[in-house]
């Protein structure tokens, strides 16, 4: 007998078999595109959840599998995905496979010489007519009537006849230039054999191709004769002299870039200077907004204290504003020439600081507004917290004799620091990669000289790597992921460290 909600068999396994048959359909597609490893994710999760929605002992995974699969596909396979690009020299000069590199040089071709000849586009009743000019600019050769309708992507060979006379008048320039998808796909065959294609607006000529293929899946050049073949170590057609030929394809390079990272000397250095900044920079916003959030929690909790909601609320404000709003602002605020700070620190003091091309004001600057940015998050926090406390305790410390201070260091602090700990460590994690007020703010400048790839003085992990992978020369990705890689590991090490740290506290004080 079958229970209520219960799916009936002649229902289920039927849709069970249609939904494989789609997932397996995707999965080829996928794996066509050359996403080996998105199509074994996308086989596991299909499969998994087929085995899930169709067996009878399986009832509470139902219901976590499209948190699993969300968490696989958006969390998992990215990290999998940027771990082995790492292993591979793959950048904006290395992108192809060593297939499809080999077939793009072989496609390349060359206008063979004297071969250009102009051509008019004629219109008939239904049709269209091709014309070929001689130098002179007489007809040499004429198409049969064509219909210039873009139904096929294959190239379409049409013969060529000896011209008598001009049959109709030529079509305008507009109406040539609208027929061009169509003209691009069009090769003439001459009765001698030769093929003419599109080169230009108004002309078709003869090409011959570059290279030419030779044993061993090398090429040749067809003007210099000189032979490249593969290269596995650098991932590029290269010749005997040394020189390559664009675009070259991906190769496992193993460990190179890992052990780059921390064995050269003109990466190590500017990587180490990027590093310990990094630390600094997430370890003193943490700080800083923290001990000012605290204290506002601390400082709204004070019953004499008159318009509290009205305080909470300006203090609030600068958590409401959208960020990357607040530190448009701040770039023109701490302008060195208009900016209001500069302006009232050269009435006062009569200096003007240079905020963006000093590297330790830069620095200063760059914590002002983390702090001003991630304090009101801290204040909300700690307020919840302080007011969690018992308000016994507090008149049990008044009636002995307690201050201020040391109540809150007695009491306050070691009672919201527990539960405060984890999300000062994710704190402390968001800022180790706050990308967004690095590149809008100083966009890691004022830069390191004498280094061989790009690095700003306050750069962190993450903008130093946007740098390799989009902004430098040759774009290098491969190196860009084994950077996010360790970064990776370094958020994890260190989130494990403070756990660790603040367990051993606790457990003292245990």
């Amino acid at each position: 007998m079958m229970r209520a909600g219960q799916t009936p068999a002649w229902f289920k396994w039927p849709l069970a078999c249609v939904l494989a048959l789609g997932a397996l359909y995707a999965v080829m597609v996928v794996h066509a595109t050359g996403q080996t490893l998105l199509a074994v994710t996308l086989l596991g999760i299909s499969g998994l959840a087929l085995w899930t929605y169709t067996s009878s002992k399986t009832h509470a995974l139902r219901y976590l599998l499209p948190g699993v699969a969300a968490a696989l596909i958006f969390v998992i396979f990215p990290m999998l995905y940027t771990f082995g690009i790492g292993f591979t020299n793959q950048s904006s000069r290395n992108l192809l496979a060593q297939e499809q590199a080999y077939a793009h040089l072989l496609a390349e071709s060359l206008e063979k010489p004297g071969s250009r000849r102009e051509f008019q586009l004629q219109a008939t009743d239904s049709s269209w007519r091709l014309t070929l000019l001689d130098a002179t600019g007489a007809p040499e050769w004429i198409t049969p009537a064509l219909q210039l309708i873009d139904t096929d992507k294959t190239p379409q060979v049409v013969r060529l006849s000896a011209a008598t006379s001009a049959s109709n008048r030529p079509a305008p320039l507009p109406e040539v230039v609208h027929h061009i998808p169509v003209l691009r796909k069009i090769q003439l065959q001459r009765p001698d054999g030769s093929l003419l294609q599109l080169s230009g607006i108004r002309t078709f000529a003869e090409f011959e191709p570059l290279y030419v293929a030779e044993t061993h899946a090398a090429l040749r050049d067809t003007l210099t004769r000189t032979v490249y073949s593969p290269d596995p170590q650098t991932g590029f057609f290269t010749s005997a002299q040394g020189d390559q030929l664009q675009p070259g394809y991906r190769v496992n390079v193993g460990l190179r870039h890992f052990l780059r990272v921390f064995t050269d000397d003109k990466f190590r250095q500017p990587f180490q200077s990027v590093f310990g900044w990094t630390v600094v920079f997430a370890a003193l916003s943490v700080f800083f907004a923290a001990a000012l959030g605290l204290l506002l929690a601390v400082l709204l909790k004070w019953d004499s204290l008159e318009c509290k909601g009205a305080y909470r609320l300006v203090l609030f404000l600068p958590y409401a504003v959208p960020g990357f709003i607040s530190i448009l602002v701040f770039k023109g605020l701490f302008n060195q020439n208009l900016g209001e700070i500069n302006l009232i620190l050269h009435g006062l003091f009569g200096v003007k600081p240079a905020w963006f091309s000093d590297p330790l004001l830069a620095k200063t600057m760059l914590l002002i507004v983390n702090v001003w940015l991630g304090f009101p998050y801290m204040m909300v926090l700690c307020s919840g917290l302080v007011s969690s406390i018992p308000q016994d305790i507090y008149e049990a410390a008044a009636v002995a004799g307690s201050g201020p201070w040391t109540t809150f260091r007695r009491l306050t602090l070691p009672l919201i620091l527990k539960p405060l700990t984890p999300l000062l460590i994710a704190a402390f994690a968001f800022n180790f990669n706050n990308f967004v007020l690095i590149s809008l703010l100083t966009d890691g400048r004022p830069d390191i000289l004498n280094t061989k790839l790009p690095a700003g003085t306050t750069d962190i992990l993450v903008s130093y790597t946007y740098r390799i992978a989009f902004t430098d020369a040759g774009a290098n990705f491969g190196l860009a992921a084994a950077i996010s890689t360790v970064i990776f590991f370094l958020v994890a090490i260190l989130s494990l460290l403070n756990l660790k740290m603040t367990q051993s506290n606790d457990q003292r004080k245990g």
